[in-house]
């Protein structure tokens, strides 16, 4: 039997994982600018075009994973909700939903991260072409 404290466990651990996707987010923010500066002085450089189309496809990433996690946490207070009004059925089929989704989440969260060290690759090699 589910109880109200068993959603409310997953709230924290979607309250964090929402507050480092939105590092991310910001840390890919900062990099697009300084991206965006670096085209400015050297107009040519395909290294920078991989990094714009590496930044565009971990932007849309971050877009899901946010979406995801939101979802999540939608579910789980609806969950609580129907919890409180005794409808258990549903209360356990919305929380494993949110299981769903938050899962989801951290799936797109790792392949974002598998995309980044990529693009930490590709200025790693364009140092050392410059040698």
């Amino acid at each position: 039997m589910i109880t109200i404290t068993t959603p409310a466990l997953l709230f924290s651990a979607i309250s964090l994982i929402m507050l480092a996707y939105t590092n991310r987010f910001l840390a890919l923010a900062s990099l697009v600018r300084s991206l965006h500066a670096k085209y400015l002085e050297h107009n040519q450089s395909g290294v920078i075009h991989g990094q714009i189309q590496n930044l565009r496809y971990r932007l849309q990433l971050i877009k899901y994973m946010q979406t995801y996690g939101v979802l999540s946490f939608v579910s789980c207070v609806i969950c609580m909700f129907f919890i409180f009004m005794n409808w258990l059925f549903w209360a356990e089929m919305l929380f494993g939903l949110s299981l769903i989704f938050f899962t989801i989440s951290l799936i797109i969260s790792l392949i974002e991260i598998q995309k980044s060290t990529k693009a930490l690759e590709l200025e790693l090699s364009s140092m050392e072409k410059t040698k």
